[in-house]
């Protein structure tokens, strides 16, 4: 694939608390701890089946709970900078599904790799954790996993937060996915060997540098993260094996959309608009079965938290302060 960029001018929203005077305050080395402590990420782990299932964690776990799905082919990482953005005023979890990240990656003949059986994983997960109520951020693989939680307990999503994450058909009817479309009508070799080339490092580097603004903002790190685990013995088998299952996500569609449109769960969307993969074209029909969803577009590309993430920190901050309490 081609890597790309974009140098288009941006314009940036700013949030500003304005005082009517000098405020003082007063700090012991006990509040500062406590704040550091609150807000200071660990990294853990939880057994589930023959599982470990890698995840990071920071802010009072009395205060509302976000809960994080990551996307392709990354893990919790793309959060690494949100997480600590949050952690003050919130509890902030982000696990890493089977085969990603730091989680177990058994092979393809030991776990079964579908969209079902990871949503089952991760709800467990909740449920371990305790996780009776959560503001849900969906990116990318997140949404049919995110999604798959929301219909069976729609009474534990406070809010949702939407990035780049795809409930409708017309945020797949692009390019991108008619060799991915092509293995879900026939499972042969020949589509399967298709889509090996998106597991490259040219490939990873394209999804985290096509569309954005200035490719200098985007860290190297990135792709010194993901493309590593790639890059396991039999990760590409994985890999194949969601580009497969994915195809079970658009029948679900409706059920997802019925969900929105019933239950209105406030929702905020910050969606990268020249992301290649799920264009601005998948971000608007939530706006039909959402009576109150916030929209913004932002000029950046799939991975929008790597240039953007300052600007979507800040409306996540405001709009769950105005939601969740």
């Amino acid at each position: 694939m081609k890597i790309q960029s974009l140098t288009h001018a941006v314009i940036g929203t700013a949030i500003v608390v304005a005082s009517s005077g000098p405020i003082a305050t007063t700090a012991t080395a006990e509040d500062h701890s406590h704040v550091a402590a609150d807000s200071q990420v660990m990294h853990r782990t939880m057994q589930i089946d023959d599982l470990e299932i890698f995840y990071r964690e920071a802010g009072p776990k009395d205060a509302p709970t976000v809960l994080l799905l990551h996307g392709f082919p990354t893990s919790s990482h793309m959060f690494r900078n949100l997480i600590p953005a949050l952690a003050d005023r919130y509890h902030v979890v982000a696990p890493d599904y089977p085969g990603f990240g730091y989680s177990s990656a058994p092979s393809v003949d030991e776990f079964e790799y579908t969209f079902d059986n990871v949503a089952r994983v991760i709800q467990v997960f909740t449920e371990r954790l305790k996780l009776e109520r959560y503001s849900l951020y969906v990116m990318d693989y997140g949404a049919p996993v995110g999604f798959r939680l929301a219909t069976a307990h729609p009474e534990r999503v406070q809010t949702l937060i939407v990035q780049n994450g795809n409930a409708y058909e017309e945020g797949i009817d692009n390019p991108f996915w008619i060799p991915v479309k092509a293995l879900w009508k026939e499972r042969s070799s020949e589509n399967r060997e298709a889509l090996r080339s998106m597991l490259t490092l040219d490939a990873t580097k394209w999804q985290f540098t096509n569309g954005v603004r200035n490719v200098a903002t985007i860290s190297p790190d990135n792709w010194g993260h993901v493309q590593p685990l790639l890059d396991r013995p039999g990760n590409d088998e994985i890999q194949l094996e969601m580009f497969h299952s994915y195809g079970s996500n658009p029948p679900l569609y409706p059920q997802w959309q019925a969900y929105l449109r019933k239950h209105q769960p406030p929702t905020l969307i910050v969606w990268g608009k020249n992301d290649a993969i799920f264009p601005a074209e998948g971000a608007y029909p939530y706006q039909r079965d959402l009576k109150n969803a916030e929209l913004h577009l932002l000029d950046t590309g799939h991975f929008a938290l790597e240039e953007d993430g300052d600007v979507i920190a800040n409306h996540m901050r405001r709009f769950l302060g105005q939601h969740v309490h």
